[in-house]
């Protein structure tokens, strides 16, 4: 019997063909001959506490030059799907925290909601990493100008960032004698009212920011290596990084082996480990990417890894 899903995410319509995670996806979904229904986080709604969305039945392609057609919008409970995937990318705001209260209620009417509903909200993609500190560099989330350059003091050459950034964005490179670190803490801490954190500097970010790709607590056997364009610390893609796509080192696997049990645990489905060298720096939860990527490299086929994933859960 053919089974339904529906995908949460921004406009489809902006997306960047080559390498968006969703639409690799939705084409493994439709693979699975699966109904899939589109929507954005606006569409969400409930009624008399029933989970509810104005929805596209959708048709995906591998085509660069049309890769959707939408049919015509209808209102659909959720709760009658069998699988609901959240790949509404950060910030992550009320408005984010309210359409997870919505997919609560989907998934109590009984459809499966790929990451749970509750852990999106639990686990901060930055502060989540710090449960695992045998796997990460010294680390420190404060908004105490003392404590913040105290550690700076002590370590020398630092990474300063806001918790909910994304795409490298707000990261702060300081160095032991960088006059600016003053204001540098007082724009991101909003004039310490704003918890942050800092990570001691890792050299090997020449190396490449890697993302591993975990599936149901099952890592991907390769990742993508973010690396900086010349004159940057960030690896991240929307930075200008470029990808390099190569397979897992056995610290990789470790620190995968250290993390999986509590996201299977936590019904993280789909989770994008960030790791630099030897240490985990986030644990992405909300819209992990890089599958385009590492599928071209390898031949992975990671949307059908998750959809195979989802099938066994719903069996």
């Amino acid at each position: 019997m053919s089974k339904a899903i529906g995908i949460i995410m921004d406009p489809i319509e902006s997306i960047t063909y080559k390498k968006d995670t969703t639409l690799a996806l939705m084409l493994a979904a439709q693979a699975e001959g699966w109904q899939i229904y589109y929507m954005e986080q606006s569409d969400l709604y409930l009624e008399q506490g029933r989970a509810k969305a104005i929805t596209c039945p959708i048709t995906v392609y591998a085509d660069p030059n049309k890769w959707f057609e939408k049919s015509e919008p209808v209102k659909i409970e959720l709760g009658t799907l069998d699988a609901i995937l959240m790949r509404k990318d950060p910030p992550f705001d009320n408005e984010y925290i309210y359409s997870t209260y919505v997919l609560e209620a989907a998934e109590r009417q009984g459809a499966l909601v790929v990451n749970k509903p509750q852990s999106l909200r639990d686990c901060n993609e930055k502060i989540f990493a710090t449960q695992f500190p045998q796997c990460c560099p010294p680390v420190l989330v404060s908004k105490n100008y003392t404590l913040l350059r105290e550690f700076h003091q002590e370590h020398k050459d630092v990474i300063f960032k806001p918790l909910d950034g994304m795409g490298g964005s707000g990261i702060f490179r300081v160095r032991e004698d960088d006059p600016n670190i003053g204001v540098i803490l007082e724009t991101l801490t909003n004039h310490g009212n704003s918890l942050i954190m800092v990570q001691k500097f890792i050299p090997q970010i020449s190396d490449g920011d890697k993302r591993i790709l975990v599936v149901n607590g099952q890592a991907v056997p390769y990742c993508l290596a973010r690396i900086p364009a010349k004159g940057e610390t960030r690896g991240n893609i929307a930075a200008g990084g470029t990808g390099r796509p190569q397979p897992l080192s056995e610290r990789d696997q470790w620190i995968v082996d250290q993390v999986a049990p509590t996201l299977v645990e936590k019904g993280l489905f789909f989770v994008g480990l960030d790791v630099i060298g030897d240490y985990l720096t986030e644990i992405n939860v909300t819209s992990p990417t890089c599958v385009r990527e590492i599928d071209a490299a390898y031949d992975t086929n990671i949307g059908g890894r998750l959809m195979a994933a989802i099938k066994e859960r719903l069996n």
